[in-house]
């Protein structure tokens, strides 16, 4: 009983009032917006730029088409596998959601916090990398020319950054508040 009490206790810890907890979480969400599915996105705005301003150097484009084509395959999960990864994730939201919010466990509030939208990042990245499978296969099968999937790639990539841009600043603003709610309502940390 000793070790389940000592987990109850890591789990209780405080999360909130520490600056760990707060660098952890900025620096999971820096992490994210760095790359699209692997690729930097500076590549991704190279390409993005130069197939809407129709430029004749199309170099970008090929680029970011060979980055694809290095990365979207590593995002692809067998539905097997898949099946099995979304029980095991569905499984630890779901007990750290109640531990956090029915026992009231700061430790886990903060995790659910930080892991759920991370967790929904993740399903738009394998989502994402699905479509950009189909689009790279249509280049190499060449049913469609390279210049026009790699501008319609480059597209679909800059709004998946949007829309992780956005729930990042959502999940900041939510465990912001909820921090701030949960140190007037905790003020000793108890």
């Amino acid at each position: 009983m000793l070790q389940f009490d000592g987990f109850i206790g890591l789990l209780d810890s405080r999360s909130f009032g520490t600056i760990w907890y707060w660098l952890v979480f900025a620096w999971f969400w820096w992490r994210t917006g760095l790359h699209v599915i692997g690729v930097p996105f500076d590549v991704v705005a190279k390409a993005h730029r130069a197939f809407a301003t129709k430029s004749e150097d199309r170099q970008e484009i090929l680029i970011l088409l060979d980055w694809l084509s290095l990365t979207v395959s590593r995002w692809q999960i067998g539905s097997g596998l898949g099946t099995i990864f979304l029980g095991i994730c569905c499984f630890v939201l779901t007990s750290l959601g109640l531990l956090g919010f029915l026992y009231d466990l700061e430790m886990a509030q903060a995790l659910i916090l930080l892991l759920l939208p991370l967790a929904v990042v993740l399903w738009l990245r394998l989502r994402l990398a699905r479509k950009l499978l189909r689009l790279i296969q249509d280049a190499q099968s060449t049913a469609r020319p390279a210049i026009d999937v790699g501008g319609e790639a480059a597209r679909k990539m800059v709004w998946h950054r949007r829309i992780v841009s956005l729930i990042a600043i959502i999940a900041a603003m939510l465990a912001g508040a909820w921090g701030m709610l949960w140190a007037l309502m905790h003020p000793n940390g108890m």
